[in-house]
């Protein structure tokens, strides 16, 4: 296949068809069902053709010989019908034109027996050049086109004349490749298929003649003569006949000893070196994917063109797929090295990497230099052969290299050659070296992958668990590979079966190996080169569970100051056993961290040190969102109650700073949360939710939060930590206050109260009756919220807490508002705000301002409610809190419909649901619909805003709400 596998470099991409074996097609890569027996038929029929319209008779006469059947014409366009379907976005090369069909294909697409034919041609002029081994390999390429019987399976006696023809073009094509490789000298080479060829072509004349030649040139004059006499027997006795004098004259010229025998022809013309190198490995059948990485290497490599030298380096982590790759650029582009193509295997990943004096030997060798003339020096080996290659046009393979010292000598010095290198070292200092990172399989790639080896069959009856198998293999392909071929040799599992064992990740690496061929050896071998520092970052960066970590992290995970750690983090990024995500952050490859996390338990001692890391690990973490909380609120003792270390954590110059760090590193901290929360650790887990509650309200990583809060729930609850207990119990009562799960808040909150008071921690102390005076608020239990809020507010006040004094005043001015003491209510609101601006507050100010707002809309100060709104609003974007954005503009919808805009209320409204939908309960979206659904009545849109009620009104039911009372309300009291 041409440079691209299957793509054209920008054209639609190409269709492919192959007569020689199964009729079948492709757009692209994606295979095309050819349908049924006679509509392939009719396929190869077009195909035979080569753009020849053929008539509605020819066609039936074709497929059905001298006696159709009675339907034969309608038939006939019911598969020419499907046949256009089935070439679908392509279907405009079947031209149907004069009452007949052509195939007509455009200048990129392929069809094998073209190929072939291409290919014989070219072969022919080598031969007659005097280039008798590339006229031998194209010979090759062309046979390597059948796949079987040509036509196999196709009915009809224009198939069965025309696969006997294709049949006899493949022995002739056979027998001109033996001809041209024992003229070049592969005598030795040629025995085994003459052989086999004589005995299954026992009269074929041509072939006893070639195999004669071949004995002879062996050494082995009587069996050539044996060859002679058994044939000579067999053609008077079955067909009565002498040998052809051509086979006569062969059996003089060898018992006369013939000197013109025992050499091969010599070329009589030619423009090209005497020997010509084809080293290149085989490439892989089942290649898939990389398109676009074949395509940027391929045109790297035909840019030297007689132009310029072409050095591509391509780098990537074992088993990502280098050496594939670039074996199959290679073969894709050797038209453009007529001279030739070298390969090494510098074995750069094992523990003795080749030496460049020793290769460069090798290569001389193989370009004809014979070893009495091949010098000792590294430097007179590499002049040498930059002398041989001058003028010249090959292509090196430089497979596995340890780095760029190890390949500079290797490289040509003049125009029209290339070198194409695979190293797990990223060789950024190799000049002018176009450099390609190899990344894994796209999930598509893999898949695909996995199923050629495996079977379509099986893969697509459980695509959900072959989905699962190449997740579990990092979507590396020598993991894929692994996998599939356990999965291809064992018949009787299943691919969910296969699916189960890659489950465990302790022991997924173990499962990871087929015959010589293991993911875990392949990393080991890349481990053992990693110098001291190098392997301890290695080892301990692996015991870390978040995506990624930053090189703060990193540093703090090490006990290392950040220049050293930058150091080694970018040395091991350039050995590809540790990727770059972004300036500043590292991940690891999945597998690759399983097997940096096996060397931790293996080979860190003493063993302690790996908690310590990630002790220190959690430290980090959990200074720095205590720092950004405390620049988030101001004048809050939250951070001073908390274990974090001074001189830990990272500064912040503003409370944007701040945030985006803690949004940065969101899933990292919840993950380290998790990973942590038993043994030792789980306080500070425990606090690291407390500091970090910014992610939980602004709805973004709610789901996230939680579930790491009840893994810390259930780690203190099993050591019998009060402290720790109930610090995570007020994170889940927070959490699921935001949520509107209200008893379980409540009972979360209770509890942690309890606790709090049990261990006499401050923080559950003051926080929980603060968080159980607002979900009575939600309730509907307004004397009970006063209560709880007056015991908040004299905690906190007892702690000194100024913030959390201003947020149990903002939340009892809505308790108040609740019970109908107005008056009271604003005077609340109004000292919450102060006391927010009196710290400095920020987006605690907006909480103040919006609890204002809401209080001042229920007392018909709607202007300044608004006022209040806009402001709140304008904070809570600038602190990036959609939820509270979202709840802002609901609260402006509504004071919006008290000011009689019911137009600007619905806009706000819709604003509200756009913000919300994805981060609010039911029952905050609910509520918002129903204010929608009132501002669409005033403005007419009577049949909307029932619309909008009825929506409502099932999620309050569902949730067994009060309000749904109300909701009903309004749909009894207004009709369209």
């Amino acid at each position: 296949m041409a440079v691209g596998e299957g793509t054209t470099g920008g054209h639609t991409p190409a269709l492919r068809f192959a007569v020689l074996g199964p009729v079948r097609a492709w757009h692209g890569e994606r295979p095309l069902s050819p349908g049924s027996p006679q509509q392939r038929a009719l396929l190869a029929a077009l195909l035979l053709r080569r753009g020849r319209t053929a008539t509605a008779q020819e066609l039936v006469g074709a497929l059905w010989g001298e006696e159709p059947p009675q339907q034969a014409l309608a038939a006939l366009r019911t598969y020419a019908s499907r046949l256009r379907r089935s070439l679908a976005p392509r279907s405009e090369v079947l031209v149907t034109e004069l009452g007949g069909y052509a195939l007509r294909l455009g200048p990129f697409d392929e069809f094998d027996l073209d190929t072939v034919t291409k290919l014989t041609a070219a072969a022919e002029k080598s031969t007659a050049a005097g280039d008798l081994r590339r006229a031998h390999e194209l010979y090759g390429k062309a046979l390597a086109l059948w796949d079987g019987e040509a036509l196999g399976g196709v009915p009809g006696p224009e198939a069965e004349v025309e696969a006997a023809r294709l049949a006899e073009q493949h022995l002739t094509l056979r027998e001109q490749r033996l001809d041209v490789g024992l003229q070049a000298g592969l005598h030795t080479d040629s025995v085994s298929e003459l052989t086999a060829l004589t005995t299954g072509h026992p009269l074929r004349e041509r072939l006893r003649e070639l195999l004669m030649v071949a004995l002879y040139r062996g050494g082995r004059q009587a069996e050539a003569l044996a060859v002679y006499a058994d044939a000579r027997k067999l053609l008077i006795d079955e067909l009565g006949v002498e040998p052809r004098p051509e086979l006569s004259d062969l059996q003089q010229r060898i018992l006369n000893a013939d000197p013109s025998l025992n050499q091969p022809a010599q070329p009589t013309v030619s423009a090209m070196p005497a020997i010509r190198p084809a080293q290149l490995p085989a490439a892989v059948p089942d290649f898939t994917g990389r398109a676009a990485f074949v395509a940027e290497l391929g045109a790297q490599l035909a840019s030297a063109g007689g132009r310029v030298m072409a050095v591509s380096a391509v780098a990537g982590i074992g088993g990502v797929g280098k050496t594939t790759l670039a074996v199959q650029v290679a073969h894709a582009a050797r038209d453009h090295f007529p001279d030739g193509q070298l390969y090494v295997d510098l074995q750069g990943a094992g523990a003795a990497p080749s030496d460049p004096a020793a290769v460069l030997g090798a290569f001389l060798r193989a370009l004809g230099t014979k070893d009495t003339v091949i010098p000792d020096t590294l430097d007179e080996r590499a002049a040498l052969y930059r002398s041989l290659l001058d003028g010249r046009r090959v292509l090196t393979l430089l497979d596995n290299a340890r780095d760029a010292a190890q390949v500079r000598h290797l490289l040509p010095g003049t125009p029209g050659c290339a070198t194409l290198i695979t190293s797990r070292v990223r060789m950024v200092d190799l000049a002018g070296a176009h450099l390609v990172d190899l990344d894994v399989m796209s999930p598509e790639e893999a898949l695909t992958l996995f199923t050629r080896i495996v079977g379509p069959e099986r893969v697509n009856a459980e695509r959900d668990a072959a989905m699962d198998v190449v997740a579990a293999c990092g979507f590396l392909p020598l993991a894929i590979r692994i996998a599939a071929s356990r999965l291809a040799t064992r018949r009787t599992w299943t691919v969910s079966a296969l699916a189960r064992k890659l489950s465990d990740e302790r022991r997924r690496l173990d499962e990871l190996q087929a015959g010589d061929q293991a993911v875990k050896a392949t990393f080991e071998l890349g481990y053992g080169q990693l110098e001291g520092e190098q392997a301890r970052t290695f080892r301990l960066l692996g015991l870390a569970d978040g995506p990624d970590i930053s090189l703060q992290a990193a540093a703090a995970l090490l006990d290392r100051d950040l220049a050293t750690t930058e150091h080694v983090l970018e040395s091991l990024v350039d050995t590809s056993l540790l990727e770059s995500a972004a300036p500043g952050r590292y991940r690891f490859h999945d597998l690759v961290r399983l097997f940096a996390r096996a060397c931790a338990e293996r080979d860190e001692q003493p063993p302690a040190e790996r908690d310590a890391a990630l002790a220190r690990l959690l430290d980090f973490y959990l200074a720095t969102t205590a720092q950004v909380y405390a620049v988030q609120r101001p004048g809050d003792r939250l951070p001073d109650h908390l274990g974090a270390k001074p001189g830990v954590g990272l500064p912040f110059p503003d409370g944007a700073a701040a945030l985006d760090w803690l949004f940065a590193e969101a899933d990292c901290v919840l993950a380290c949360v998790k990973q942590l929360a038993a043994g030792a650790t789980r306080r500070g887990c425990a606090d690291v939710l407390l500091a970090a509650r910014d992610l939980d309200e602004s709805g973004a990583y709610s789901g996230p939060y939680e579930q790491a809060a009840l893994i810390a729930l259930a780690a203190a609850r099993q050591a019998g930590d009060p402290v720790a207990e109930g610090r995570t119990r007020l994170a889940l009562a927070h959490a699921y206050s935001l949520a509107m799960r209200l008893d379980e808040a409540d009972d979360q909150a209770r509890q942690a109260h309890l606790l709090g008071q049990e261990a006499g921690d401050p923080v559950p102390m003051s926080m929980a009756p603060n968080e159980r005076g607002g979900i009575a608020i939600y309730q509907g239990r307004y004397t009970d919220a006063e209560e709880h809020l007056k015991t908040s507010l004299a905690a906190f006040r007892d702690d000194g807490n100024g913030a959390g004094e201003a947020s149990a005043l903002s939340n009892l001015s809505r308790a108040h508002l609740s019970l109908g003491k107005l008056d009271s209510a604003v005077q609340l609101a109004r000292e919450a705000v102060a006391r927010y601006v009196e710290l400095g507050s920020g987006v605690r100010l907006a909480n103040g301002r919006y609890a204002l707002g809401l209080t001042l809309t229920r007392v018909g100060e709607h202007v300044e409610a608004l006022q209040e709104l806009e402001s709140a609003l304008a904070t809570f974007r600038e602190t990036r809190q959609p939820r509270w954005e979202g709840l802002t503009y609901f609260r402006m919808a509504e004071t919006r419909l008290g000011m009689g805009a019911p137009t600007c209320a619905a806009e706000l409204a819709e604003r509200a649901l756009a913000q919300l939908r994805d981060i609010a309960s039911a029952w905050v979206q609910a509520n918002v619909l129903t204010v929608l659904g009132r501002a669409l009545m005033a403005i007419g849109q009577r049949g909307r805003a029932r619309a909008c009620w009825e929506q409502a009104l099932d999620s309050f039911v569902t949730l067994g709400s009060s309000e749904a009372a109300d909701v009903r309300n309004l749909l009894d009291t207004t009709s369209v």
